[in-house]
This record gives structure tokens, sequence and C-alpha cells, in this order.
């Protein structure tokens, strides 16, 4: 495993005539409360190269920078980006159709918003192909491929900004902690509390007291 992700994938297809493309990810796909939100992320691949300098060397899965850093790296992400897109599928619908149908849809919002069309899409994972769109799934791409590290990064900071203020709205949960992953507090919340309007109904949450 690499320890900064690279733009070869991107400049290789540069290489081969793609001027436009967008590197894809998501995040909150195992929480039991909030939305799965995905981002879409356009780069001048041609004209940026490997010269990111020190930016280009913060660029990494989301998980593994700290939450302030990943803050900073965001906005400078955005600032950069030929264009991005963040699209959020919330909870009711997760509950309707399945965390991998939302997860999918979230997908699509967000690459079908940019405003610069991609000619290809890297997504982080495995066989997830778009309708109109020429899609490379990349198994780990978060920690190998920049652009689709950069995507993880904007979706993991919107959703976290999301989920603060809910916590504004549902002060039990501590939300601004556990961004609706289920931890022992937060389970201790819902015994206490019950489930809040934007928890997923449909995940199995074993509320019983031990």
């Amino acid at each position: 495993m690499r320890e900064f992700p690279t733009l070869e994938l991107e400049n290789m297809l540069s290489g081969e005539g793609v001027e436009y493309v967008a590197g894809v990810d998501e995040a909150g796909r195992g929480p039991v409360a909030g939305p799965v939100t995905a981002a879409a992320v356009v780069f001048s691949i041609s004209k940026t190269g490997f010269s990111y300098g020190r930016f280009g060397g913060e660029v990494r899965d989301s998980k593994l920078i700290p939450e302030k850093k990943r803050e900073s790296i965001a906005a400078e992400i955005k600032e950069r980006a030929l264009a991005f897109s963040i699209a959020h599928v919330p909870n009711e619908m997760i509950d309707s159709i399945n965390i991998l149908n939302a997860t999918r849809l979230a997908v699509i919002q967000a690459v079908e918003s940019l405003k610069v069309k991609p000619q290809v899409v890297l997504i982080d994972g495995k066989f997830l192909n778009l309708k109109n769109f020429t899609c490379i799934s990349v198994v780990k791409g978060d920690l190998n491929i920049f652009s689709i590290a950069a995507a993880s990064i904007l979706a993991k900071t919107s959703r976290d900004a999301l989920m603060r203020n809910y916590a504004l709205d549902f002060p039990h949960y501590s939300f601004e902690r556990n961004k609706g992953y289920l931890t022992d507090q937060h389970l201790q919340a819902i015994r206490n509390y019950g489930l809040s309007p934007i928890h997923r109904r449909s995940f199995s949450i074993n509320c019983r007291t031990s």
C-alpha cells in the first residue's frame, strides 16, 4: 500500500486523450443514523500533473486525516478543483431502498450534478457502473488514487458537518462526536430516549439492556 495516493491513473488517462476525470467516493454507509453521502471532484490533471506541492502531499484517504486537518484540506480541494459536487441520500430513503442502492443513488446524483462532465469516472470499490459514463472501479481507490482520495475528503467533511448540525436538533445522541456510528454512548442514548427521526430503522440496533 502506498503512503500517499498518486495521479498515475489520471495521468495515464490524460495521455490517452481524456481531458476530464472525476474521482468519486462515499461516506456514511456504516452508521445507524444520518444520510449516506457521495462526493465527486474533477481536477485539471493535464495542466497540473504531479505538481500539487504541499497540498498534494496532504491528500489521502479521509479516515487517515485528523478531523480539523480534513476541514482545511477540503477547503483547498474545493478551491483547486475544476468542479465538485456532493449529494446526500437521507435515512428515510436508505430504509426504503437499502444502503447499497442508496449509496449508488448518492454517487449518481453527485456525478450528474458536476458542472464539468467527466469523460471517465473513477469510483472507490468495485463493480459500480453508471449509465452514460465510462467508469473505472478501483478497490482501495481512496488509498491509491488521488482524485478518489480527494472525493473521500469532501464526502467525509460534508457529512460530518451535517451530523454536527443534527446534534443541535437531537442533543441526546452526541452526533457531533459519533457521526451516527453506534458507539456505546450512542447505544445508551437510544435505550434512554428511543430512535430519533434521523435513525435508520432498517439497520439492526440492539437496544436491549444487558
